[in-house]
């Protein structure tokens, strides 16, 4: 009887309708304002990297490191936002988060020396960590089961939204300074004008954040039901019955297994074979130099001879072509499943990674490519990012999401994701040394990473799709 009792329970929640689906939009939209900022903060610096060269007169070994530097913050914004909010609540995070970035978008405008810079984007980096981690865990929590799916998608969104918009902000900053990366306006460089916009959008993040309710977990686990039925009627609707809703959730914070590490042990290599699994595609989705498109774009198109304005626009263009892959990804990915998404995104990284490896080979003319590699350069670049975001830039997370068993599941997301954040450090920070080594040759290194994916997805990953999460293990 019990059992009848929790199923149709749990067949209420799912089938819950708000009353106002735009108002848990706006909800949504809000929370995932977060994820605009990770995006627009992972690829700001695009605009200024040469600029900062310049300036600060280093070399390409201690400019990776300011660009990649953010990254470490990251890591400890990621490993602390979850404990920090089961203390203290997810919109307070939030607030935390966007303190973080309007200090650091402050003090990157205006850094004194290069240490200071390099201060100022860790603080920014533990705002983009915590705020990857909040805005997905507040979404799941606060939507409506019936549109959890939809609605989790817009942290994706929001990000690849951000990375475009950085682009574009980018691209206008150095018209007005008339295409030179250090030229003045209104006594600061354009560059510092790049870093300093950010104020704008976290400022927003951190008023919307006052306009969005607590989770009704976090409500709960402090004893405040009363408020939890509140904001449970605001977005699941007046029909359902608030008792079983409150009941459900204690329920099944009750039943939960806090992982922890060492759960996670067991294997022949160390970790169970499942972990592993997920630290691969953690590993493999950065090893394909992704991030180098969105952090170092603008140099790769200026090394090559295009002029800076031009670079930034195809930065821009490149961003949009990003978003246009995540909508295909978000379309097909559960109508065709994570591996076959995965599949035809590793050949078509592969085989545009190995066009740009091959123009990039080419000898220079008046530092410029040769017309035919420099089209084929192009067109390839922009044609991986598309592969990779209508595959590997979704499906990841949505492989990590259902994958693991669920006494596992947080400790192994949180061990794929830290080898994440490594991996994303790692070819960062290797860049710019790499391509001064040899371009091609990076590039190559790049495709072989994309080529080594395929035969792992085809022995390994496991395929999610129309599985319950209870079948996982």
């Amino acid at each position: 009887m019990t059992t009848t009792v929790q199923a149709q329970q749990r067949s209420e929640g799912r089938k819950a309708h708000p009353d106002h689906l735009g108002h848990v939009i706006f909800i949504t939209a809000a929370a995932a304002m977060g994820g605009f900022l990770f995006g627009y903060d992972s690829s700001v610096i695009n605009g200024a990297v040469e600029a900062i060269r310049g300036k600060y007169d280093i070399g390409s070994a201690a400019l990776a490191q300011v660009v990649a530097i953010a990254l470490i913050g990251s890591a400890i914004g990621a490993a602390t936002a979850g404990r920090i909010a089961d203390r203290i609540g997810r919109i307070r995070v939030m607030q935390i988060a966007a303190v973080l970035f309007t200090v650091s978008a402050v003090g990157s405008a205006l850094p004194f020396s290069l240490w200071d810079l390099a201060m100022w984007r860790v603080l920014g980096g533990i705002g983009i960590g915590m705020a990857s981690v909040i805005g997905p865990a507040y979404i799941a929590e606060v939507a409506p089961p019936a549109y959890r799916g939809r609605l989790a998608s817009f942290q994706q969104a929001a990000i690849v939204v951000g990375i475009a918009l950085s682009q574009l902000v980018n691209w206008g900053i150095l018209n007005l300074a008339d295409g030179d990366q250090r030229g003045t306006i209104a006594g600061l460089e354009a560059w510092q004008w790049m870093l300093g916009v950010m104020v704008i959008p976290a400022v927003l993040y951190g008023l919307l954040s006052f306009a969005i309710p607590e989770s009704p977990r976090f409500l709960i686990s402090v004893g405040r039901n009363d408020r939890a039925k509140e904001v449970l009627r605001e977005v699941e609707g007046k029909t359902v019955d608030l008792d079983v809703r409150v009941d459900e959730i204690e329920q099944a914070m009750r039943s939960e297994h806090k992982s922890t590490f060492k759960d996670l042990l067991g294997g022949r290599f160390g970790l169970l074979p499942v972990v592993w699994i997920g630290v691969g595609l953690s590993v493999f989705q950065q090893l394909v130099g992704i991030n180098v498109a969105f952090y170092y774009s603008s140099t790769l198109w200026q090394s090559v001879g295009v002029d800076p304005s031009s670079s930034f626009f195809y930065s821009f263009t490149t961003s949009i072509i990003n978003i246009l892959g995540t909508v295909i990804a978000m379309i097909f990915v559960d109508r065709i499943g994570r591996k076959p998404l995965a599949l035809i995104g590793s050949v078509g990284m592969a085989v545009s990674l190995g066009l740009v490896a091959w123009a990039f080979s080419a000898s220079l003319v008046d530092g410029k490519l040769p017309h035919a590699q420099g089209v084929v350069a192009l067109i390839a670049a922009h044609a991986f990012v598309l592969f990779f975001a209508l595959s590997w830039g979704v499906v990841v997370w949505v492989l990590l999401g259902e994958m693991f068993p669920n006494k596992i599941r947080a400790a192994a997301l949180g061990v794929a994701a830290s080898a994440q954040w490594i991996a994303n450090w790692a070819i960062t920070a290797s860049f710019p040394s790499l391509s001064d080594w040899n371009l091609s040759g990076t590039y190559m290194m790049y495709t072989a990473f994309a080529l080594l994916s395929i035969p792992f997805i085809l022995k390994w990953v496991p395929e999610t799709k129309g599985k319950a999460l209870e079948e996982m293990g």
